[in-house]
């Protein structure tokens, strides 16, 4: 064997690039590449059904009523098979309540035995958990909550009493889970117990937490999340029965490390009387989905009032980022007017993404308010909806957002494209142009004239090699199918330019690269 072969760390990287259906050939090929071969096969497991296999297929049955049963006890010999495997998994998915309430629920039963293991899994990191929260899974639970573990990822639908008493172990039982993702559903069942005091409970153990994406935890809940030291991304699901529906009294300590903080709520002033809440937020990225099918007509005219908020609660020098968007198509026919107005003290804003959420107008002079408060600007997407009585910016609005945003790289705007007075085709920028942006929609913009505007459009950003857009359809301002479909070849017929001019750039590049 070459004496590179007797390199550990050499036959554990190869054995990581090996198919995984050829590991099982390779760890019978000699005793030097057994072990790193069955660690590779066995790392990450994406269903329990390859433990079960390990064992006498006479092992397990079903009974009468179709549960799963154990024939006869695991000897000495079972459970060190079964052993020298599970320890070497490091990952593990269980998205199914037949395995749960199956065989491996048998294991995790009779674990406890005399002969068996402490732990079956003593080096598992990441455990990813899709079932209901019987009695079985609690012994699931049990049997995979370890100190190594540091990813938990779960669903819960319903959960038993013993369930949520092992989740309120959480912290005692893994206290050094940095990434949690835990979204559980809340029953009409009065008898059914609350999730939330138990979560809570473990939560506020986990001194090592930094990732957290959690189910509304109410008032004593975010308390508690604010007193973690290390948490650095927080996303709440807030729901119908949330404490937010209405302006708190209570002020709770704010967060201090934050990088990353996500609501997603069924209406905009339930994220705003949840900011308003805190004394503060200090956190580079802020991101909301709203879901509209619970929103009113008007709900759009909070969204003022929620910028207002974070300008107030958010540190305005540490914030670089703000997203926005609606989770259906329902429209707010709402128009807003100087909606990003109490935003402009957030001086270092990198990232601006507004959805379609409402009518928003705004005008040359406004866009250029925007950019002037924002020079730091790499992406701007405002997909608003374009109506006969919004204002919407022009190509002149455009040049001047590339004057005072020149770190642009992506650009989503409704513009104007039918006011074409006043611009150089030569020069459209009157030699100012950004050569980063290669990614440009116009959504619901309307065209005239798709020459000028692929010679404009071309001229203000070299390497562009199309233009998107966010609604094929186009605003239904005419009735007549010819018409929509006038728009959509026009709109092609630009992209074909684009691309023409951009296929020459690159030719050009390349015979000039051979010389």
């Amino acid at each position: 064997m070459h004496q590179a072969l007797q390199n550990l760390e050499v036959i554990s990287t190869i054995s990581s690039y090996v198919e995984h259906r050829s590991l099982p050939a390779l760890a019978s090929t000699c005793r030097a590449f057994a072990h790193p071969a069955l660690n590779a096969l066995w790392r990450d497991l994406q269903s329990a059904k390859p433990l079960v296999k390990c064992l006498p297929s006479d092992l397990f049955g079903v009974d009468r009523g179709g549960s799963a049963v154990l024939r006869k006890p695991l000897d000495d010999r079972m459970w060190h098979t079964l052993f020298k495997y599970t320890s070497r998994v490091h990952s593990i998915i269980v998205s199914d309540d037949t395995e749960v309430n199956g065989p491996l629920c048998l294991l995790a039963i009779n674990i406890s035995c005399f002969s068996a293991p402490e732990s079956l899994f003593p080096n598992l990191h990441r455990l990813k958990l899709r079932a209901s929260g019987t009695l079985c899974a609690a012994e699931v639970l049990r049997m995979a909550f370890v100190p190594s573990l540091v990813e938990l990822n779960m669903e819960i639908s319903s959960a038993s009493f013993a369930y949520l008493s092992v989740l309120s172990s959480l912290g005692t039982f893994c206290p050094h889970l940095q990434n949690m993702t835990m979204n559980f559903g809340f029953s009409s069942d009065t008898s059914s117990p609350k999730v939330s005091p138990f979560i809570t409970r473990s939560i506020s153990q986990l001194h090592h937490l930094r990732t957290l994406s959690v189910s509304d935890l109410g008032v004593q809940g975010i308390k508690h999340l604010t007193e973690l030291p290390t948490l650095q991304s927080l996303s709440l699901h807030l729901t119908m029965l949330s404490a937010w529906e209405t302006k708190s009294d209570s002020s709770f300590p704010g967060f201090h490390n934050l990088h990353f903080l996500g609501l997603f709520t069924l209406t905009i002033k339930q994220a705003s009387n949840f900011l308003n809440s805190l004394q503060f937020v200090e956190s580079k990225e802020i991101e909301i989905k709203v879901d509209l099918t619970f929103a009113f007509d008007d709900e759009c005219t909070s969204m003022p009032e929620f910028f207002a908020i974070v300008r107030e609660k958010c540190d305005n020098t540490k914030l670089e980022s703000i997203s926005f968007h609606g989770l259906c198509s329902k429209q707010s026919h709402t128009r807003l007017r100087g909606v990003f107005t109490p935003l402009y003290a957030c001086c270092n804003l990198t990232r601006l993404l507004i959805g379609d959420l409402c009518y928003i107008s705004m005008s040359d002079e406004e866009l250029g308010q925007l950019a002037k408060a924002w020079p730091k600007l790499q992406v701007l997407q405002i997909k608003c909806y374009a109506s006969e009585n919004t204002t919407i910016p022009t190509f002149h609005g455009l040049i001047n957002l590339l004057r005072r945003c020149p770190a642009l790289t992506s650009l989503a705007l409704v513009i104007n494209v039918t006011q074409l007075n006043g611009i150089d085709l030569k020069s459209p920028g009157g030699g100012c142009s950004n050569q980063r942006l290669t990614s440009f929609a116009l959504g619901r913009s309307l065209i005239q004239a798709p020459v000028d505007v692929a010679l404009i459009t071309s001229g203000l950003f070299p390497n562009l090699k199309k233009v998107d857009f966010w609604d094929t359809s186009l605003p239904k301002l005419q009735p007549r199918k010819e018409w929509l479909k006038q728009q959509l070849e026009r709109w092609e017929l630009v992209n074909k330019i684009i691309g023409g001019f951009s296929l020459v750039k690159e030719r050009c590049i390349e015979t000039w690269s051979d010389r």
